[in-house]
């Protein structure tokens, strides 16, 4: 029988017990991503009660709207019929959304990214986050003046 030496054990033993990160390639990889970031951002101190007590958002609802979005955007499929812009706005008719909330946002989201995976789609997902943080900013500060027009 053969008997491998120590310092092969401890190798094989590190391989075996932790995961590789792997990119994102379906909609299950998004489900994960989205359920780890909103179990924290529903917890999260700085803008948890945006989700909880202003827009009172139902995750069992939302999920399947969010997971379309994502898709949408990360895998070109067109599944995502909303718009989120317009929904952004109309939250911050209702609580203020300030420079302070995107961040952390932001900051938690790359954070599960990076938790979870790494690759092409990971790197898209980050990109997409901060151009959508852009437009999304620059909407609700035009909306906020005189004659803004949806």
């Amino acid at each position: 029988m053969y008997v491998l030496p120590p310092l092969l054990k401890g190798y094989l033993c590190l391989v075996q017990t932790s995961k590789m990160k792997t990119d994102i390639t379906n909609t299950a990889d998004i489900a994960l991503l989205l359920k780890h970031f909103y179990d924290k951002v529903l917890k999260d101190d700085c803008i948890g009660y945006i989700f909880t007590d202003i827009a009172k958002m139902n995750l069992e609802t939302h999920m399947p709207i969010l997971c379309s979005f994502w898709e949408s955007i990360l895998f070109g499929t067109a599944q995502y019929k909303g718009n989120p812009i317009i929904k952004h706005i109309e939250l911050d008719k209702k609580e203020p959304l300030t420079s302070l909330h995107f961040d952390r946002w932001k900051r938690l989201f790359f954070e599960t990214i990076d938790e979870l995976f790494e690759g092409e789609k990971a790197s898209l997902a980050k990109e997409k986050a901060t151009a959508m943080e852009f437009l999304i900013k620059m909407k609700i500060d035009a909306s906020r003046k005189p004659g803004f027009i949806q």
